[in-house]
């Protein structure tokens, strides 16, 4: 199966939310309802002009998925032509196996296409900006990100990753 069929066999947002009538969708709610996103960010997300697709490999019990997807809804929100669809982890493993980080996929993993539905890049499990804290060794300020990303206070960093991606900007 292609990527294009993939996304085709996805679900919306708004499906995939209520899957989950726990804590789970309540957390991610509330993450979704407390993104602020600043008037730079914003026009750069509206200034996208072509279609972009994102396949989102999720899943309601992963708290990255929950903290992160809420940032797919935003993005589309700000700009639909750039729109989203989700399957989830499981029984599509198979079709992870490029994304996969220490031999084993990653949710969520955000496959951002072109308008041909052709891979232009992939965000994985959570923002480089937690990665390189954490990489970083300092045990304080690892608990304190840890602690900020947990709240929804990274979610910016995942729009301004998945806008540089679909812009085509190195990190």
């Amino acid at each position: 199966m292609d990527l294009q069929q993939l996304f085709k066999k996805g679900i919306t947002f708004e499906a995939f939310v209520p899957e989950d009538q726990d804590v789970n969708m309540e957390k991610l709610l509330e993450i979704y309802n407390g993104i602020e996103i600043d008037e730079k960010l914003f026009n750069e997300i509206k200034s996208i002009d072509e279609p972009i697709y994102i396949l989102a490999f999720a899943e309601l019990w992963c708290s990255d998925c929950i903290i992160n997807l809420p940032a797919l809804k935003k993005i589309n929100e700000i700009n639909p032509d750039i729109t989203f669809r989700i399957l989830p982890k499981e029984d599509n493993e198979k079709y992870m196996g490029n994304y996969k980080i220490d031999a084993k996929p990653k949710i969520p993993t955000f496959v951002i296409l072109d308008d041909k539905f052709e891979e232009i890049g992939v965000f994985i499990e959570n923002p480089k900006i937690l990665s390189n804290i954490v990489s970083s060794g300092n045990q304080v300020e690892v608990v304190v990100a840890k602690r900020k990303y947990q709240k929804g206070e990274y979610v910016n960093e995942t729009i301004k990753e998945m806008v540089n991606i679909i812009k085509r900007r190195p990190d």
